[in-house]
């Protein structure tokens, strides 16, 4: 049921990329755009697209800001991957951007990518204006300079650092790097029925920490091949990861006990929300 409903998830919003870019003039922009949109786990437009199904909200009506969160990841993977930031060759089993077109190319991809995240978010179908303008404000505050975007500075400077981060200062860099954006798409179906957001909320942190944690463990001990990127990076910098001040068994550990809690923040939803309790389980199992 999982995987079905995830496979189908990732079509519809692949699908969806694919018609906004249509809607753009062709050329290198358009398809190094493409190029980076493509394939992917789409984890976080399932969040969208299961967040909105517990208020009743059909998968057509939220496709938009499904499709606004992947555009904004990838724009960010762009930009991650450039010889000035992370300098990787491959993503998602393919050469990255700039190494298939050039740099200049990869940033104007990422910049389109990041502005067609917030037209996608502004569509009539996504329901009245009031709530179009929270979900755009939302993706703005987790994908800027108070949430992914932060977290990304702090990851550079962690780099030259003199010591090594504490566990304190790598869950607080991972919650913006990685955890704010996870958090908008597991609270946009909240905000597109006008309701509390709490619960989505408690969900979204834990699990959002519990998916970073098992990107380190895969970071240790997966494969290249599955992961369709560079692997053991963090350990060759001599970066502070989960594992490294947890220890391998540890962090397994910590990011069950953190699937759990996110497992648990999902009480008040009652059957409803099992696909999501199921993407907790899910988040901590995945080989990429």
């Amino acid at each position: 049921m999982f995987d079905t409903r995830l496979h189908a998830a990732q079509q519809a919003v692949g699908a969806a990329l694919a018609q906004a870019l249509t809607r753009l003039p062709e050329g290198p922009l358009r398809d190094a755009m493409g190029y980076a949109a493509q394939g992917g786990k789409r984890l976080r437009a399932f969040l969208v697209l299961e967040s909105a199904a517990l208020f009743g909200i059909p998968a057509a009506q939220a496709m938009p800001a499904a499709a606004a969160v992947e555009a904004l990841h990838a724009y960010s993977l762009v930009h991650d991957d450039l010889p000035a930031m992370d300098d990787d060759d491959l993503r998602r089993g393919q050469p990255t951007v700039h190494r298939k077109w050039d740099e200049a190319t990869a940033i104007l991809a990422g910049d389109a990518l990041q502005t067609l995240a917030f037209e996608l978010c502004a569509e009539p179908v996504l329901g009245p204006a009031e709530r179009r303008i929270a979900l755009v404000a939302a993706l703005a505050q987790a994908s800027g300079a108070a949430g992914m975007v932060h977290g990304q500075m702090l990851d550079i400077a962690a780099e030259t650092a003199p010591v090594a981060l504490t566990l304190a200062e790598i869950t607080r860099l991972q919650a913006g790097k990685t955890g704010a954006l996870i958090s908008f798409a597991a609270e946009a179906g909240a905000i597109l029925a006008g309701t509390d957001r709490a619960p989505l909320a408690a969900y979204a942190q834990a699990l959002g920490l519990a998916f970073q944690i098992a990107d380190d463990i895969l970071d240790v001990e997966g494969s290249e091949e599955a992961a369709g990127k560079r692997l053991h990076k963090d350990a060759e910098a001599g970066k502070a990861t989960f594992v490294s001040l947890l220890g391998l068994e540890g962090a397994k550990a910590r990011a069950a006990a953190l699937a759990t809690a996110a497992e648990a923040a999902l009480a008040p939803y009652g059957e409803r929300a099992e696909t999501l309790r199921e993407t907790a389980r899910f988040v901590i199992s995945r080989d990429r």
